[in-house]
């Protein structure tokens, strides 16, 4: 299979010089689909990374200084631009990661939307904010926000251009700089993107690349942030999370979910079925917030078994460079191993194949079968453990107080769904789940894509959020500019302190009446 013509030796080798490094050593980019050695990419040392951070300074210090009227216009240039070559960048994402180009295209407007909205919203969370200040007329106190400095953002393989994009366009706009780690599989279609910031009047050297394996790099990463984002797996986060508590800067943890979708008795499975194949098999089940566990009641189990597992048959999967195919490939022939081990495993421990469990290698070395599974018990791996793939398990519930109590049995708490007609009654259901992000009639793109409102997770899931107002000023520290018009709170040498006193209660007394205070 010949790459897409929009990849070529000159795109390949401007991507891959945009990364910091001198250490000699590389990685072996194969194509997903086919397992054929793309180049191979350059590796970062440690050392790279410190000048990684010292060149992202330099370059903050200029970015910081200009008005955010001329940030917002550099984002307004990169806006268009990304809407100029969105398919050029998922030829990229298909080739590192495999997924169907239906996703890719469709991860590229996630950062369009982020992007939009903060053009709009960031004025209005930026602007200074004035309170009155200690003493009512002759005082002020205002909220000054200002950029943390150098933001170390690490990214996975599985969205990387968003997770790589959409969570450094609210740092840049507050006016910090980044030093990004890609991952590895995923890193020529992220640099694309960095690019084309570049190319819209960013200063040079405010976004930083560096590659490299986590325990090579990613400790000096985080030593030298000023802020860390970081979007992976739970014990990972919990490393990263240690390591910015000891240096006493503020951390973002994306991690990982075992989401539950609970089916009530009066959905129209009509749009269950659809919605439900969309959460539990886009991006080849490669998502944090996808659907691994489907709570339906003994009533409604045969019709709804039938209807998914027919549905879930019918999914194309291809290894090609058109919108044809739902499902690509996974990422990684590892990747593969480890969803064949869940499924092993609980097979082996009596759970039942409704449909899939296979690899395809005629496809591809990396593809595998959409895989829908009953009769889980708590004793198979993938009964309480992610296993991130296009894998997910039927259950029945008797009553919906059972349900919950079954959907909030993990230690995740990152997604969830509940469908139903009777839209309060399922909102009331999805209110009890624990998790950050509930979706009623829906898999998770209705919480995901509103990016007025933040994201993040309960439990093991995760560590603060991204989008919303917290999304930005997360990358902002908060200076308060006290005035004092006239000196009122020194007291004289001979103040009388009882009499003090007695005009203190009766002054803060008066103005809780008044409400001043």
């Amino acid at each position: 299979m010949s790459l897409p013509s929009s990849i070529t030796p000159e795109l390949l080798a401007k991507l891959t010089g945009m990364v910091v490094s001198t250490s000699g050593r590389t990685y072996p980019l194969t194509e997903v689909y086919t397992g054929d050695k793309v180049l191979d990419l350059p590796q970062s040392s440690p050392e790279d990374v410190e000048t990684a951070y010292a060149a992202a300074r330099k370059a903050q210090a200029i970015w910081a200084s200009w008005p955010l009227k001329s940030r917002l216009d550099v984002m307004k240039r990169f806006h268009e631009l990304l809407l100029q070559n969105g398919l050029a960048i998922a030829d990229l994402m298909q080739v590192e990661t495999g997924k169907a180009r239906r996703m890719a295209f469709e991860e590229t407007c996630d950062v369009l939307m982020v992007t939009s909205h903060y053009i709009k919203a960031a004025p209005r969370i930026l602007k200074e904010k004035k309170h009155g200040g200690v003493v009512p007329v002759v005082s002020t106190s205002t909220e000054v926000r200002l950029p943390k400095g150098v933001i170390g953002l690490i990214s996975p393989w599985n969205f990387p251009f968003a997770t790589s994009l959409s969570d450094a366009m609210p740092a840049l706009i507050a006016g910090n700089g980044v030093v990004l780690k890609p991952d590895n599989k995923s890193t020529l279609n992220v640099a694309y993107g960095v690019d084309l910031l570049y190319r819209a009047g960013m200063p040079a050297g405010l976004v930083q690349i560096v590659c490299g394996e986590g325990p090579d790099i990613g400790s000096t990463i985080v030593e030298n942030a000023d802020f860390v984002m970081f979007t992976g797996s739970t014990a990972t986060g919990r490393i990263i999370g240690a390591q910015a508590g000891q240096n006493l800067i503020g951390c973002t943890l994306e991690l990982g979910g075992k989401n539950p979708l609970i089916v009530l008795d009066d959905a129209d499975l009509d749009e269950v079925i659809p919605g439900a194949i969309m959460a539990a098999f886009l991006n080849t089940g490669q998502a944090c917030m996808h659907i691994e566990r489907i709570y339906v009641s003994e009533k409604r189990k045969d019709e709804f078994t039938q209807r998914f597992v027919e549905a879930a048959r019918a999914i194309e999967v291809g290894a090609t460079y058109d919108f044809s195919p739902m499902m690509g490939s996974l990422v990684s022939v590892p990747q593969r191993e480890r969803i064949e081990s869940h499924v092993d495993d609980a097979v082996a421990k009596g759970a039942t194949v409704l449909t899939g469990g296979k690899a395809r290698p005629d496809l591809g070395p990396a593809f595998y079968e959409p895989t829908v599974l009953t009769d889980i018990t708590p004793d198979m791996i993938l009964a309480k453990n992610e296993t991130f793939g296009p894998v997910t398990s039927i259950y029945t519930y008797k009553t919906v107080d059972e349900a919950v109590a079954l959907a909030n049995d993990t230690d995740y708490g990152l997604n969830a769904s509940v469908w139903g007609k009777d839209v309060a009654a399922a909102e009331a259901v999805g209110r009890r789940i624990q998790a950050g992000n509930i979706n009623i009639n829906d898999g998770l793109a209705a919480s995901y894509a509103s990016k007025k409102s933040t994201s993040g997770g309960f439990k093991t899931s995760g560590v603060g959020s991204r989008h919303g107002d917290a999304g930005m000023l997360k990358y902002t520290d908060v200076q308060n500019v006290a005035v004092l018009k006239k000196q009122v709170l020194s007291n004289p040498p001979d103040t009388d302190w009882d009499k003090n006193v007695d005009q203190t209660v009766k002054g803060l007394r008066f103005m809780r009446k008044l409400g001043i205070r």
